[in-house]
């Protein structure tokens, strides 16, 4: 009797194991090029934890972010909606500290893992409402965060304080002299504890690092590293950024060590033994930017894509994503799969088996991670920003539209490009195709309905 008793507790011990939710680690790189690593193309320097990363797993090569600047992009992360339904469509800054916050009622990423019960935490950049809004971090679902509540503060490395939840922490180092307590080492340390802390639970990590965004800055033991080797150098003068007499040693650096703390990560939860119930997925936040002393152009950080950050060519918008989980996704594999930030938040809850209260944009992209039949596709994907004088694009099968200088002219011709012969957006068909035309055109207006701001909006086209 005794034995029996003993095996049946050993079963059930066993069965608890192999029923544990899997944790996941969503790291985000913030104005990464999607030719900024090693395994996406990039010659001039090396990335070989990411690269890593990529060989242990799958490499998307059709991956879009939400936006093409920083608060939308995560945001259509965290909610599953496009830029046609988001809550948060721009960049919208607020006094003294922080941006435009999301309403009360929105449902995060972080609140579907807690339901779950999931411990969750947010380490780095937040950027979609101060501590004390409707959406500080708090609010939406987490039980952790540390880091810049502020995406405008966040442009400094040495910044006087950090946020944990909703309250101030001083870097006492940087109070006086601004260069002593390099903020990201903090923020990776508190990623690093909250994954040792919760090891034997599932959890939720959105580490949202902050390099390679202007100022364009490092410490000097890995500007030693790089510095005379990326020559001629780029002398960026201050501006609203810190000047930087070396901005393609600062470059390098900066992406150097997002790939140590990348690195570091993996390499915990190896220690950690929870690898094998972990999927880990790497992507940037939009495209390569031009600010603070970066030079795009010189690395070829966008490799094919014509554009940069605030555009809405593929520039703008194409972004690296790496997804690996041992023993699940198989290794090395290149994907093709069209997706787009928010596709994340129903691929998680598929993959927790968690319903979702609403109606997303999204479309799960679990059955390709796992190698699957049945992987649904989008019909189309849809973004717009409603600054730079307005822009608009969409992507149906390999037929790209896009529209500019939307507050001049609402109802003008769309830019037509054929993806699939022309991924550089050299070649405009659109007097070619006025039927793909009509149709992308007629999709555009039916994508969206009226934002939260005003100066969100677009001007109704003429009636004829």
């Amino acid at each position: 009797m005794k034995k029996g008793i003993v095996l049946g507790f050993f079963l059930i011990a066993a069965g608890a194991v192999q029923a544990r939710q899997p944790n996941v680690v969503f790291i985000l790189a913030d104005d990464l090029g999607y030719g900024d690593l090693g395994c996406y193309g990039q010659t001039m320097f090396e990335t070989p934890n990411i690269d890593a990363l990529a060989k242990k797993g799958m490499k998307f090569t059709n991956h879009y972010s939400g936006s093409t600047v920083c608060a939308p992009s995560r945001c259509a992360l965290l909610t599953g909606m496009h830029m046609g339904h988001a809550a948060v469509r721009g960049n919208a800054e607020l006094e003294p500290e922080g941006q435009q916050p999301m309403p009360a009622d929105t449902y995060t990423a972080a609140h579907l893992f807690k339901k779950a019960g999931y411990k969750t935490g947010i380490f780095g950049k937040w950027g979609l409402g101060a501590a004390g809004s409707t959406s500080d971090t708090v609010a939406m679902g987490f039980d952790t965060f540390y880091g810049y509540n502020c995406q405008r503060l966040a442009h400094c490395y040495y910044p006087a304080w950090m946020w944990r939840n909703n309250e101030r922490e001083f870097l006492w180092g940087n109070v006086s002299s601004f260069s002593k307590d390099y903020a990201p080492d903090f923020i990776h340390q508190e990623a690093l504890k909250f994954i040792r802390e919760n090891k034997d639970e599932p959890f939720y990590c959105y580490y949202a690092l902050v390099q390679p965004h202007a100022d364009m800055i490092a410490p000097e033991e890995y500007m030693k590293k790089h510095r005379g080797k990326y020559l001629p150098e780029l002398n960026y003068e201050e501006d609203y950024y810190t000047g930087q007499p070396e901005g393609h040693a600062a470059f390098v650096a900066m992406v150097n060590i997002l790939d140590d703390y990348v690195g570091e990560v993996m390499a915990e939860l190896d220690k950690l033994g929870i690898a094998d119930d972990t999927l880990v997925i790497f992507a940037s936040d939009n495209g390569a930017h031009e600010e603070g002393g970066a030079d795009p152009e010189y690395f070829d950080s966008n490799a094919v894509w014509k554009g940069f950050k605030r555009d809405l060519y593929e520039g703008g918008i194409h972004v690296p994503m790496i997804a690996a989980w041992p023993g699940k996704i198989k290794e090395g594999v290149v994907n093709d799969h069209i997706s787009a930030f928010w596709d994340f938040l129903p691929t998680v809850a598929e993959l927790i088996g968690e319903p979702l209260p609403l109606k997303v944009d999204g479309v799960s992209y679990l059955p390709t991670l796992l190698g699957k039949d049945g992987q649904g596709n989008h019909d189309y994907l849809y973004w717009e920003f409603a600054m730079k004088g307005g822009r608009k694009a969409i992507r149906k099968g390999n037929w790209k539209g896009v529209r500019y200088d939307v507050f001049k002219a609402s109802d003008s011709m769309l830019e037509l490009y054929d993806l699939s012969a022309d991924p550089g957006e050299t070649k405009n068909l659109a007097e070619q195709y006025p039927e793909v035309v009509a149709e992308l055109d007629a999709l555009m207006k039916k994508s969206r309905k009226p934002a939260n701001l005003d100066k969100w909006n677009f001007p109704q086209p003429k009636k004829k």
